[in-house]
């Protein structure tokens, strides 16, 4: 396992794409892309429509900057026909397919209309444009990524690189490879300015001295590209630089972006030549220093750019670093989770912990009109300090490699986090961790060398987990599924924040709109005015089969799409959502891997020059006593855990108080399960117009990608890939087609989910929503019904009140009853999961008569 980890670690995305080689003259007699490109020359209107046309496989789909403000990015597309590849652009007419991720690497496409554009701007040079396809259901098992598909440049216009497909904070490409530092630098110090004494000089017509400093932070990628600006590599970064006598911001802008902006590394020392100073930008954010003695110096900042001058950047190693140049160590400010109760709102300290829980990665749009997108995920980490974890919402660093890596079981260090504290006097709303602009994210297998490595704090975390039972933390670990966070607090009056309740609610006409516009991944929050007109809960259905489909890691896999789809020349409505289809299963492992997964990370994170007294048989013979308290699952309420890992005196408890006692299904029975009649309920009202609605949107599925999985370490590739984000090409070594699909993994939420029927207040169009069966889900506030507390054998305090277990089915129907034709505020998570699957969950709900008197 070790082995396998760190191969894992060291992983990169692919390398860049290249056009493959010329194919022999009778191979290409036979290509069915050579054939099509050579008939598109010929042809007098430099266009061909297909009636019968030969399916092609996808390897890549990436996407740039447009040139016009209609279709603002671009996308080309590298096409295999079974003898050669060629990539083409996608008309901006079929960017949705991209948007809603149904055309994807590893998609069978049959294309019906291509065209033919020469570029106007060079010679004998041109594009084949595709204006119309037809997904195809089946795939294809050949794997044709060994030679990087796809070009180095974008087809269309004088753009000079690719962007990444989900987001534009990310590097992308072989363009953003580390530069290998020099061997060795001279100094002469005698010439080196402090930053202090530049406020002296940089006004004066003379060449700037050069700067020896520390790298003390690191920002995140900004892109700040625009159709109609014409700039190579639209991209900044600022860091944070000190020397013995201050601290200032250095802006690192355009082409020296790609080439610095991963080496450029927290700790480093460079020597800085041919900058130019300016007067600071007064809006940038800054990041929270440790280190109180070095001061900061605001009024100018360094800028460093490929022309006017050209700037030259050299490396110092650490060896060569003399203590008489007196530069700051980095220092950090790590909380425990004990500390972090007492930190108020906006606070900015460093974590970390073990990952316990990893969230699917969302996204979210920066702005209503445009197509740029935040990417995010939620964590969560334990410390051994508190029976509680860290909540974290982690957004994109600009270091994918990490990002996309963070699983369960792994060490998590988190720098510059800030503490959202949003309603401090409202005890049910729980706190949490965001990324600011300067955070930097490291997990297992990045953290050898870092500065962080001494801290006092990280040395505590890793002597506790010393103590911990591996075994016993595998089986507590889950990943992906529907994440109910941010939490929406007490009252609708607060969730409104000083913004006016108009802007706030959204007819459900309206969220029909906003559903068919959302992107792959996209996540929204909403608020409708309805009535409750049903509640039903639906249980899980498993299988009495015994045969697993299992699942052979190969080379040569390519992606299956999972649905077949109309012809594609305009933009179509999305369709009707489709119902869940497959098994929830428990799979064995088939791989037993050997050595000690925690053990590797302790080692790791272990500083240089220190011994670890505890031999290995002993660490491994602690490793064997219980595990403590923390890692119990009763002892983390914002985990979602399934109501099966409880012990068969615990679920009679549960279960004690159902008026309907015969209806509990215990986890070894096989058999089909279905509502019984106390699991349903629907309001007289309804029954007399749900004939007679317009219409009625049924997002009532329950999706596998919405339910959390228990994590298997031996499968993580897996079940990372079902929780990322479809990647923009195909990587040789990962697999993105196989049998084996989410469901058939133990879900932890074994129960089933509810169904709730939304009748809008005018009683003339309807929705349907789910709600998934979570531990401790804060749904209903402070109007949460006692019988759920009650049932669980708790009391009914102001505390606990939102602390519960919401699976007892035939309560939350008697909630919904209560509220018979009651006008209720219902706040709605909203996620497209790609292709045809959209997510409506129901998070909280108001009541009218409430949000009125506090208004």
């Amino acid at each position: 396992m070790q082995a396998q980890l760190a191969e894992f670690d060291e992983g990169s995305p692919g390398p860049s794409c290249k056009r493959a080689p010329s194919p022999p003259a009778e191979q290409a007699a036979s290509s069915w892309l050579r054939r099509t490109l050579q008939s598109l020359r010929a042809s007098p209107s430099l266009r061909l429509v297909f009636r019968e046309p030969a399916p092609v496989s996808v390897l890549a789909v990436q996407r740039y900057l447009g040139e016009e403000t209609r279709a603002p990015y671009y996308y080309d597309i590298t096409l295999w026909d079974g003898m050669e590849r060629d990539t083409w652009m996608l008309s901006p007419e079929l960017s949705h397919l991209v948007h809603s991720n149904r055309l994807h690497c590893g998609s069978r496409a049959a294309l019906t209309r291509c065209s033919y554009r020469y570029q106007e701007k060079r010679l004998a040079s041109g594009l084949v444009c595709v204006e119309e396809l037809q997904l195809v259901a089946d795939g294809t098992g050949e794997d044709h990524s060994q030679d990087s598909p796809g070009p180095e440049l974008p087809l269309c216009g004088d753009r000079k690189h690719y962007l990444p497909l989900w987001n534009n904070d990310d590097p992308y490409g072989e363009i953003w490879a580390q530069r290998t530092p020099a061997e060795d630098v001279s100094v002469d110090v005698s010439k080196v300015c402090s930053l202090q004494n530049l406020d002296m000089r940089w006004q004066a017509k003379i060449t700037l001295p050069p700067l020896l400093v520390r790298i003390m932070h690191k920002s995140r990628l900004r892109y700040f590209g625009k159709a109609d600006k014409k700039m190579d590599f639209p991209y900044q970064a600022y860091f944070e630089v000190a020397d013995h006598s201050g601290r200032m911001s250095l802006v690192l802008w355009n082409s020296l972006c790609p080439e610095w902006y991963n080496t450029l590394q927290i700790g480093k020392v460079i020597l800085l030549q041919q900058y130019v100073l300016k007067k600071s930008y007064p809006n940038r954010t800054l990041p929270t220093s440790e280190n109180t003695q070095v001061k900061r110096l605001p009024s100018l900042e360094i800028s460093l750019n490929a022309r006017d001058p050209p700037s030259k950047i050299s490396f110092l190693q650490e060896k060569h670093v003399k203590p008489e140049w007196k530069l700051p160590a980095v220092k950090y400010q790590f909380m425990t989770r004990l500390d972090f109760n007492d930190l108020p709102h906006n606070k900015v300290c460093d974590v970390i912990g073990l990952v316990t829980y990893v969230g699917r990665s969302e996204r979210k749009r920066i702005r209503d009109d445009s197509e740029d997108f935040w990417l995010y995920r939620w964590v969560h980490m334990i410390d051994g300090t508190s029976e509680q974890p860290f909540l974290l919402e982690i957004f994109a660093t600009s270091q994918p490699d990490i990002f996309e890596n963070i699983h369960p079981m792994s060490y998590l260090v988190c720098t510059q986090m800030r503490v959202v504290r949003e309603y401090p006097e409202d005890t049910s709303y729980k706190a949490y961790l965001t990324t600011s602009n300067e955070s930097q994210v490291y997990i297992s297998g990045y953290h050898k060398g870092q500065l962080y490595t001494s801290d006092e704090k990280v040395k505590a975390f890793i002597n506790w987990m010393k103590t911990q039972n591996e075994s016993d933390v595998k089986r507590k670990v889950t990943i992906g599924g529907y994440h109910p966070y941010p939490q929406t607090p007490a009252t609708f009056t607060k969730y409104c924040n000083d913004t006016k309740v108009e802007k706030i609610l959204t007819t459900i006409h309206e969220l029909k709109t906003i559903i068919e516009q959302l992107h792959y991944r996209e996540r929204r929050r909403v608020a409708v005015q309805g009535i409750i007109a049903a509640c039903r809960f639906v249980e899980n259905i498993t299988s009495d089969t015994s045969e697993v489909e299992h699942f052979h890691e190969t080379e040569n896999m390519v992606p299956v799409p999972t649905c077949t789809v109309p012809q594609f020349g305009t933009r179509e409505p999305i369709a009707e959502i489709l119902t869940l289809g497959g098994q929830q299963r428990d799979h064995p492992v088939g791989i037993n891997h050997s050595g000690n997964l925690l053990q590797h990370c302790t080692e790791e994170l272990t500083p240089q020059g220190e011994t670890n007294n505890v031999s290995l048989v002993k660490r491994r013979k602690k490793q064997r006593e219980p595990i403590l308290n923390e890692l119990a699952s009763e002892s983390h309420p914002s985990m979602p855990h399934s109501a099966c890992d409880l012990d068969t005196s615990s679920q009679e408890s549960l279960f004690s108080e159902e008026k309907d006692a015969g209806s509990y299904v215990a986890e070894s029975d096989k058999s089909d399960r279905t509502p019984s009649l106390g699991s349903s309920w629907e309001n007289d009202l309804w029954s007399e117009v749900k004939h007679a609605i317009t219409e009625c949107l049924h997002y009532s599925s329950i999706f596998p990608e919405s339910l959390p999985q228990k994590f298997n370490y031996n499968q993580k590739e897996i079940l990372m890939q079902q929780y990322n984000l479809h990647p923009a090409k195909i990587i040789k070594s990962k697999i993105y087609g196989c049998k084996r699909k989410i469901p058939d993994y133990a879900s932890v939420c074994g129960l089933g989910h509810y169904e709730f029927t939304i009748l809008g207040i005018n009683q003339n169009i309807a929705i349907d929503v789910s709600l998934p069966v979570f531990d401790h889900l804060s749904l209903f506030g402070t109007n949460c019904p006692p019988s759920l507390l009650q049932s669980a054998g708790t009391s009914v305090t102001a505390e606990n009140r939102d602390h519960h277990w919401v699976t007892l089915r035939d309560d939350l129907v008697e909630y919904a009853k209560a509220r018979d034709r009651l006008h209720l505020v219902c706040i709605l998570d909203i996620c497209h999961l790609g292709e045809s699957k959209v997510e409506v969950c129901l998070n909280r709900v108001y009541p009218v008569t409430d949000c009125a008197a506090d208004a």
